[in-house]
């Protein structure tokens, strides 16, 4: 290994101050709240303090209202003191932030606080905008594309939304609410999948998530379809025989009109599976 000499006025004969801007702050949302800033993950672990991390960063760049905040954080037992303790509480992720203590992300604006984050540096916008992209491309009748879209916005997900946050009730309805998108995206990529002829690929995928969800319709039905394209009508007709029987006996209800359908197609052999 040969030695590194430094010649007079080389760079590196002493350090330059770099212009380089600061790595910006990033946040993710789903699974595992996490946000970096400054090469390091600077998400507190004491539970209000991510609680209250989260209630700001899922409305990144605006002012959340103290009352939300308090409603989250305590529901309807507030403290008696409870405008106090949530300054406490702010002033402790202030520092957590910014331990160097030169202004830092968390702004007070009455009547609340703010992180002062890109919403584009959060996950759930980028999520959000593939799963845009993914239904325009669908539209369009570019399967491939719109597949791939959704695949990389699933791909986003480490895990449950928040799932190391003790949620009050802003929160639990805000993970609802991304676990539905995450299903439509789940259910879109397939049909994208279906779509583009890749039915055989996802045979495993859909086997394996019907298994783990036996009262969802669509995702029985896609199953249904993909057994279908691929030749295998007798195992299409039993999975369709399958789900009715446990829909009847456990629910009481009959399968959706569209799977009904479905079946009258399988049962009729010049009528090809759409």
């Amino acid at each position: 290994m040969h030695a590194m000499t430094i010649e007079p006025g080389d760079s590196a004969a002493a350090p330059v101050a770099s212009n380089r801007e600061p790595d910006p702050v990033r946040a993710r949302l789903l699974g595992p709240l996490e946000l970096h800033a400054g090469g390091a993950d600077r998400a507190p672990t004491t539970p209000k303090l991510l609680q209250l991390l989260a209630m700001l960063l899922i409305r990144p760049g605006k002012t959340v209202h103290v009352d939300s905040l308090v409603h989250e954080l305590w529901n309807d037992a507030p403290p008696r003191s409870v405008r106090r303790t949530l300054h406490t509480y702010v002033h402790h992720l202030r520092r957590h932030l910014d331990p160097g203590g030169d202004g830092g992300i968390l702004v007070t604006g009455p009547p609340g606080f703010r992180l002062d984050v890109d919403p584009a540096m959060v996950d759930v916008s980028e999520f959000q905008r593939l799963h845009r992209l993914g239904r325009d491309l669908l539209d369009e009748g570019d399967n491939t594309a719109a597949a791939q879209a959704f695949r990389t916005a699933l791909d986003l997900w480490s895990g449950p939304p928040l799932a190391n946050i003790h949620c009050g009730p802003t929160l639990a309805a805000y993970t609802v609410y991304l676990l539905e998108h995450r299903r439509n995206a789940r259910d879109l990529w397939i049909e994208a999948e279906i779509r583009s002829g890749r039915h055989r690929e996802m045979l495993g995928v859909l086997r394996s998530l019907a298994t783990a969800n036996p009262f969802d319709e669509t995702l029985h039905g896609q199953l249904i379809r993909a057994l279908g394209l691929s030749g295998r009508r007798s195992d299409a007709l039993a999975a369709y025989h399958w789900l009715r029987t446990r829909l009847e006996d456990e629910l009481g209800v009959e399968p959706c009109a569209e799977l009904r359908e479905l079946h009258r197609e399988l049962l009729s052999e010049g009528n090809p599976i759409r």
